[in-house]
């Protein structure tokens, strides 16, 4: 069967995807992404090309890792990689999208719900929010931590006695793959579980992040987030979106906004989000951003029975090139 003739998701990756000269080339081709950078910076208040186009190749990564730049950063460049796409996403099945985190709000873009202006602004605002939004004075501290090489009932039972004995909040904020989370909270309990990780034969990768996100910790950016979300104009999907907090396809504005609302807190449901969207048809996996860290992930959530990768195919789009190819 011709790839153009298997229904497709697209996904759009979330903070982690970005790389030096990101989404350079389709702005340069492009007059309408070069015009999204701009009203990004305006928005923003921050020069996002100096950082990202770096002209001598050596941009410090602190720099292009600062939340307050990059949730605006990286949204351009995946919404301006779906408005190249989209002229052959027309002639395409497209059953649905997602979007990691972050990227939730380029699927978002992608599928009509919320205008490319809207989403700029909120992404703006949600990464100054979000830089914002550390540990109280006093406190320990609060991080995120990534786990890998082992199974969700190893990881949850190292989470529940690390929080027990240190007394400290924790949880699970990403479920990325059978084989992957993300652990989010305060680091006394983030740092014994890192430990317990080790003695159970896994891996554990602190993350350069300013807060805990996706957990409860971030409750106060988040009521502040939610009015500028209520703010915003929105519109029914015009594909289904596959949302971070259910995992589940959704059409309606208002269920869209509900749970967008509650992402900030909540945890990142990416195996279900891939097994829904394979349940709903989709055999092309199409990631549209820097990178192909959601590509890499397709195989890790939908390998074996009953879902069957086999049939499945993933792709990565993370430059004009590839696109044209698509």
């Amino acid at each position: 069967m011709l790839l153009t003739a298997l229904p497709i998701a697209f996904l759009f990756p979330g903070q982690g995807s970005q790389e030096l000269n990101m989404g350079r080339d389709v702005a340069e081709a492009q007059s309408a992404a070069m015009d999204l950078w701009k009203l990004a910076e305006k928005l923003s208040g921050i020069k996002l090309r100096e950082i990202y186009w770096g002209d001598d190749g050596a941009t410090p990564a602190p720099e292009m890792s600062d939340t307050k730049a990059l949730q605006p950063a990286l949204t351009v460049v995946n919404i301006s990689l779906w408005l190249a796409t989209k002229p052959k996403a027309e002639t395409m099945q497209v059953i649905g999208t997602a979007g990691h985190s972050l990227g939730e709000f380029a699927a978002l873009t992608a599928a009509g719900v919320l205008s490319v202006e809207d989403t700029i602004k909120a992404v703006a605002e949600r990464g100054k929010l979000m830089a914002s939004a550390g540990p109280p004075s006093g406190s320990s501290g609060h991080g995120m931590a990534a786990v890998v090489k082992l199974p969700l009932e190893v990881v949850e039972g190292i989470v529940d006695k690390a929080a027990k004995q240190t007394g400290a909040f924790l949880r699970i904020a990403n479920h990325n793959s059978p084989a992957q989370y993300v652990l989010s909270g305060e680091k006394p309990a983030l740092d014994l579980a890192s430990a317990l990780v080790k003695e159970a034969r896994g891996r554990a990768v602190p993350l350069a992040v300013s807060g805990a996100f996706h957990s409860p910790l971030m409750s106060e950016p988040a009521n502040v987030f939610a009015t500028i979300l209520e703010s915003l104009r929105w519109q029914s999907a015009q594909f289904p979106v596959c949302m971070n907090v259910t995992g589940l396809p959704e059409r309606d504005p208002g269920i869209l906004k509900t749970l967008l609302t509650a992402q900030m807190t909540s945890s990142v449901l990416w195996t279900t989000t891939m097994q829904s969207l394979y349940a709903a048809g989709a055999r092309r996996f199409i990631e549209l951003g820097p990178k192909s860290v959601l590509t890499k992930l397709v195989g890790q959530n939908l390998e074996g029975p009953p879902n069957g990768i086999g049939d499945a195919i993933a792709q990565s789009a993370g430059n004009m090139d590839a696109v044209m190819e698509l």
